[in-house]
């Protein structure tokens, strides 16, 4: 079966168009880390997918530069080319595309899609997997939204 994105999706999306920046990395950097395991599980070794969440968060916070990031999402994204399972390699490029969203906003949702295909892939191909990963983004990026402008 094909993955087929849900309705969750565009109310993602326009969430996403009320935050800044860093708070779209550091929900991207919660939804790849949610499903960073079935990379991990397939290679343990590798540790350029966990790196660029860490990545992501770490320019959320100001403390590494766009540059760093971008070459932490490219290392998570050849850490994906070199995977076989089909939920590992989302998993990865989720984790990439986290830490690319410090030079481009619109990775926040490639990434949490890519969470939500490997989730897909371990549940054999059910929707409603990918229905509850797309509504527990949602929750987690209205709560970030919430954390974020009360200022904690």
């Amino acid at each position: 079966m094909k993955f087929v994105d849900t309705e969750r999706k565009k109310e993602i999306d326009a969430k996403l168009e009320l935050v800044k920046q860093q708070t779209a990395a550091l929900w991207a950097a919660v939804c790849s880390d949610h499903v960073i395991r079935y990379f991990e599980q397939e290679r343990p070794q590798d540790e350029r997918p966990r790196q660029a969440i860490a990545a992501a968060r770490l320019w959320a916070r100001g403390r590494i530069s766009v540059d760093e990031a971008r070459k932490a999402a490219f290392a998570a994204d050849a850490a994906a080319r070199e995977a076989t399972g089909a939920a590992a390699i989302a998993a990865a490029r989720a984790a990439g595309q986290a830490a690319a969203t410090a030079y481009m906003f619109g990775h926040a949702i490639h990434a949490s899609t890519y969470a939500a295909k490997s989730v897909f892939y371990v549940a054999d191909s059910e929707q409603e997997a990918v229905e509850k990963e797309r509504a527990w983004q949602y929750d987690r990026l209205h709560e970030l939204a919430i954390l974020i402008n009360k200022g904690i």
